[in-house]
């Protein structure tokens, strides 16, 4: 991997990693029209993520300051301390995949783009049925609630289902609270906060492989900091961008382009 095919890579990941058209899926279709080796894919896609989650702190660093100070600096249950529990049990699905099929799910990564095609359709299918209950809930005067412990679990499902590549992790997260009732005010910012600490914690371990020497890249240092510096930088642009849409229910405009690009996968898997 050249440095400009990593330069390219990581803008796309900065984009879709908030954007919901699924990053994994367009990380696989730009590696699939790269010429890539498999073999790089998954650091360098550990790489990116990580920047990702950095764009994520920076962007909503005054609401993670202040979910640590309420959880930490007083003994009192609060809804800092209470937003924290929804977020820890969001995890619960996560952890049990990674946990358990780790092997199974990195095996999906570098299969070719039929499955990514799918999803992306899936993807669609899921953002358009959202975002037009969540404007029947709305005309019908009826406002959404804030997220539950069982709201929290069942996006928790969403994100472990996301981990297939073309399955956009924040469009099934955000779509899945908006079909359970959840304001809109509400989902995207619990999507972007519920990622963190399953991400870094599998960047972390991924590290110590590396540093162990069980996980080795042919990939070299300035394609891997080329690519971590643009997914940062695009990252905290669509973080940004994506709270202000959600807000004003355009995620109609993401599937159709979610169907377009699942409709090129699928062509360039049939006729590559």
């Amino acid at each position: 991997m050249s440095w400009w095919e990593a330069l390219v890579l990581g803008i796309i990941q900065g984009l879709t990693e908030f954007l919901p058209v699924s990053s994994s899926g367009h990380l696989e279709i730009g590696q699939a029209l790269f010429g890539t080796a498999s073999e790089e894919n998954l650091t360098f896609a550990v790489v990116v993520h990580t920047a990702t989650v950095l764009a994520t702190i920076v962007i909503l660093w005054k609401e993670i300051v202040q979910l640590l100070r309420g959880t930490f600096c007083t003994l009192q249950w609060n809804e800092e301390k209470d937003y924290v529990a929804k977020i820890l049990v969001s995890m619960i699905p996560v952890f049990i995949v990674g946990m358990f099929f780790k092997d199974e799910v990195e095996a999906f990564f570098g299969n070719g783009l039929l499955l990514v095609g799918i999803c992306l359709l899936v993807t669609a299918c899921l953002l358009y049925f959202s975002e037009w209950l969540s404007k029947r809930i709305a005309q019908k005067g009826k406002e959404g609630h804030d997220v539950t412990y069982r709201d929290a679990f069942v996006i928790g499902l969403a994100q472990a289902c996301a981990v297939l590549p073309g399955l956009s992790r924040s469009g099934t997260t955000i779509a899945t609270g908006l079909l359970c009732g959840v304001k809109k005010e509400s989902v995207a910012q619990f999507s972007f906060l519920m990622v963190l600490i399953p991400i870094l914690g599998e960047a972390f371990l991924d590290l110590l492989k590396m540093l162990q020497g069980e996980m080795t890249s042919s990939l070299g240092l300035v394609p891997l900091l080329v690519g971590f510096v643009a997914a940062f930088v695009t990252g905290c642009f669509a973080c940004r961008f994506m709270l202000e849409i959600v807000r004003r229910q355009k995620l109609v405009y993401f599937a159709i382009y979610c169907v377009c690009a699942g409709l090129f996968a699928i062509g360039w898997h049939i006729w590559a």
